[in-house]
């Protein structure tokens, strides 16, 4: 499948990289790793080459995350919701970085257990 590069668009893979990295936010905030990439997407999804694909790929994945941690709260009282949620935070770690490197090398991204809200 052949991706449509508009001529207009500039490549800028430094700022794919901090937007991916930016989601790293939430171990310290919070809700900070939402809310940064979606400006960075929502701001340059016409102006960077990529923005809007990655940018939807990581909203999805973080709408995801939240969901699924919400669900491991309640499940907590039968134990397993402390086995999801470490999950969820490793995922939340791990796949910003790896797809932050792919992302900095011009390889394309991919977040798993994603629900795609945005096309």
């Amino acid at each position: 499948m052949e991706v449509y590069q508009d001529p207009l668009l500039r490549e800028d893979r430094q700022l794919l990289l901090f937007t991916h990295l930016s989601q790293l936010l939430n171990l310290i905030t919070g809700f900070g790793g939402f809310i940064v990439p979606l400006v960075i997407w929502l701001t340059q999804k016409n102006k960077v080459e990529h923005m809007d694909q990655q940018g939807k790929e990581i909203l999805n994945f973080q709408l995801t995350m939240i969901i699924l941690s919400l669900v491991s709260i309640p499940l907590m009282f039968i134990i397993i919701g402390f086995i999801t949620l470490a999950i969820v935070a490793l995922l939340t770690l791990i796949f910003p970085i790896i797809n932050a490197i792919k992302a900095n090398n011009g390889e394309p991204t991919y977040y798993p257990f994603s629900i795609k809200f945005f096309n």
